[in-house]
């Protein structure tokens, strides 16, 4: 899934970046999400957020879905 919409994006998140310096090797980063700094519904180059390694780029893929977890009744 591509990191283009902010209604796909999460604190929690596992997420592929490309950081500014890697713009024009493509190098990817990985890690998860802290906070989301784009305002935008929608950015055509990717969701800016910051890891919680304190890195900051634009969201290239989401590797992890939101998992719902439901407990089982009683």
């Amino acid at each position: 899934m591509a990191g283009q919409r902010r209604q796909d994006i999460r604190p929690g998140l596992r997420v592929e970046i490309i950081l500014k310096q890697d713009q024009r090797s493509g190098r990817r980063t990985i890690g998860f999400v802290k906070d989301i700094l784009t305002s935008a519904a929608y950015h055509s180059r990717g969701i800016k957020v910051r890891l919680e390694s304190g890195q900051i780029g634009r969201v290239q893929a989401i590797l992890d879905e939101p998992q719902v977890t439901t407990e089982p009744e009683k």
